[in-house]
């Protein structure tokens, strides 16, 4: 008979409603084992699954995304460092994107980020008559387009 956690027990270790941990593992964050009266038993590694699905999705990272990292770790154990390094390392490259992104925003936000809208002083010395939109849709100078330079 497997041993492990409660539902509730997990609950109130997260701070999770018992709701979300059932949908968390409706999309494969955990996988309770059965007990012989078929009542859910989590492991002690679930809450650190819980937990980091928590994070992550605070800091915008989509649930499937998230999914798709957790269904590395074995399924037979307990992850160990070395499993949560390889995860981490993936994670890592995509909160520095983020921080990027992010960066950048804080730089330009009162300036010009090539949208469109005009609307700024700047924005006719950045984003003359729009030119911006050559490039395609959406703020282009935060998406990485650099603006054109002024010729006279």
């Amino acid at each position: 008979m497997p041993q492990g956690l409660t539902i509730g027990d997990l609950s109130d270790r997260t701070g999770l409603a018992v709701s979300a941990i059932r949908f968390y593992e409706t999309h494969g964050i955990v996988r309770p084992l059965r007990n012989q009266g078929g009542h859910r038993r989590y492991g002690k590694a679930d809450i650190r699954r819980l937990s980091f699905t928590l994070i992550a999705q605070r800091l915008g990272f989509p649930l499937a995304e998230i999914a798709r990292h957790l269904a590395a770790l074995p399924a037979d154990r307990a992850p160990d460092r070395h499993d949560w390094e390889r995860i981490a390392t993936g994670f890592r490259a995509r909160i520095a994107q983020r921080i990027d992104a992010l960066q950048a925003l804080s730089d330009t936000l009162d300036g010009c980020i090539g949208c469109g809208c005009l609307s700024l002083d700047k924005c006719s010395l950045y984003n003359p008559l729009d030119r911006a939109a050559r490039n395609g849709q959406g703020p282009r100078y935060l998406l990485g387009d650099r603006p054109e330079e002024r010729n006279g």
